[in-house]
């Protein structure tokens, strides 16, 4: 964990330049009297080191505070690793970042019109309450956990190694990294039972934001994934599935045959897919490109 000190605080009543302020009123919504409380980005923060940057690249003279349409202006002691759904914490008060830069103005007119695009941060209020300049901030950074289920009686007796599982835990790490958010991964394998499926599931659901279970969702006696999973999901996201199954079905008839499900239960996300090394491939390729989308949606989090 890393801290950050706030240097300034800035707001402003209408578009334009922000002013200093002695301190930030923060409510549900954003800053009390702000222009952007309410908006999908209430908070701006921006840390110095980059206004600093700036002056060395252009030459400018330093500028007042809210110059990059920031309303928190702050420093870190190293460069800080600040990425989406990351929080920010001072007593009561918690703020979480849902942006990572916005569109560039039409207009370049000032520094902040350069460098806010790039290098801004833009959070939500988790936790209403009172910021003002000097106080220390808590930087804590959000780590997704994943958890990649194998059914399978063979493999949990170790007559064959798993590899359905380990191939889409290679592909989460891949996703993750390109879109720059942080993942953890847990991989278990157990036979086709239903009631130890349910005892895992149920548990992980209360820490876990991302669910995948391999094998089972055939037609055979011991194919028990679908219905467990579905006794989980309290929002069905059929259209996923259905895509897949038509795209490989149209090569492969018996991909027809797959009964994978996708859905949402809080803020967790759930799917279940074939065992085969190469379905299950199949599947967390079309899957991932899904997923951030899919994060926003449950998080609440609009990105225009």
């Amino acid at each position: 964990m890393q801290t950050i000190k706030i240097l300034a605080t800035n707001a402003a009543g209408e578009r334009g330049r922000k002013v200093q302020v002695e301190k930030l009123i923060l409510e549900p919504d954003g800053v009390a009297g702000h222009v952007h409380a309410g908006s999908i980005r209430p908070v701006s923060m921006f840390d110095v080191a980059h206004a600093k940057r700036f002056y060395d690249i252009t030459g400018a003279r330093p500028l007042s505070p809210g110059q990059f349409a920031e309303n928190i202006l702050f420093e870190t002691s190293s460069v800080a690793d600040i990425r989406m759904f990351d929080r920010f914490i001072k007593d009561e008060v918690v703020l979480e970042v849902v942006q990572k830069g916005k569109p560039f103005h039409d207009e370049f007119r000032e520094p902040g019109n350069y460098v806010m695009p790039r290098e801004g941060i833009f959070c939500r209020v988790v936790h209403p309450g009172e910021l003002h300049p000097g106080d220390v901030m808590q930087h804590t950074p959000r780590v997704f956990k994943a958890l990649v289920i194998t059914l399978s009686d063979r493999a949990s007796r170790g007559i064959y190694t798993d590899k359905s599982g380990p191939a889409v835990s290679a592909a989460l790490q891949d996703y993750f990294y390109k879109i720059n958010w942080r993942l953890e991964i847990e991989n278990v394998v157990i036979p086709d039972s239903e009631m130890q499926l349910r005892q895992i599931v149920e548990e992980a659901l209360l820490h876990t934001d991302l669910i995948i279970t391999t094998g089972g969702t055939g037609i055979g006696p011991r194919d028990i994934t679908p219905e467990v999973m579905n006794d989980f999901i309290k929002k069905p996201i059929p259209g996923i599935m259905e895509m897949i199954r038509w795209k490989y079905g149209v090569e492969k008839p018996s991909a027809l045959t797959s009964r994978a499900v996708a859905g949402a239960n809080g803020n967790t996300l759930l799917f279940a897919v074939p065992g085969s090394v190469r379905a299950a491939t199949e599947y967390i390729t079309e899957i991932t490109k899904h997923l951030q989308h899919l994060f926003y949606m449950i998080h609440s989090i609009e990105m225009h």
